[in-house]
């Protein structure tokens, strides 16, 4: 995967300073996550929940079928951003490749096309996802308090990406 020997190297450097920080731990799927994450959409769908959390849906970049998976949605700078909290999953690959996805909670429905944004906009977004997202703190080296080479260091694990919206 490309840029995860300097996550790796961070985590080493780290661990030899003496800190004590442990690295990162790697997002596995197994029965429980699943059952999770359908409650999660279930309760999205619905309009509960937490309000940064949407369903996104996409076409597939292989089969071109269409699917969905729950998502958190960052509003910084007067924008919307999605974050790959987990890694560089199928979805991001996915929207990547379709150059679009939408978005629903709620029974509401946005179109949106996505953009790469350059490692300096997408550090912010970074540092206040790790700030409100407690949940994934355990899958990154970086802290929000880590300074801004050591989050753009995460970018290549936990891709960003810019929510254009679509008429």
């Amino acid at each position: 995967m490309p840029g995860q020997g300097i996550v790796v190297r961070l985590a080493r450097r780290r661990r030899a300073a003496g800190d004590g920080a442990q690295m990162a731990r790697n997002y596995t799927q197994n029965t429980a996550t699943r059952a999770i994450n359908r409650v999660f959409a279930t309760l999205t769908r619905l309009g509960m929940g937490a309000s940064y959390r949407h369903l996104l849906t996409v076409r597939g970049r292989k089969t071109g079928q269409l699917h969905t998976t729950p998502v958190d949605v960052m509003d910084v700078g007067g924008q919307r951003w999605l974050v790959a909290g987990y890694g560089p999953a199928n979805w991001v690959r996915n929207a990547r490749a379709a150059g679009e996805v939408t978005l629903s909670r709620g029974g509401r429905q946005h179109r949106y096309a996505i953009a790469e944004p350059a490692p300096g906009e997408a550090v912010p977004v970074l540092r206040k996802y790790l700030t409100d997202i407690r949940v994934i703190r355990p899958y990154f080296d970086a802290t929000p308090a880590s300074p801004d080479s050591e989050i753009k260091a995460e970018l290549a694990r936990h891709p960003v990406l810019r929510l254009i919206p679509k008429p």
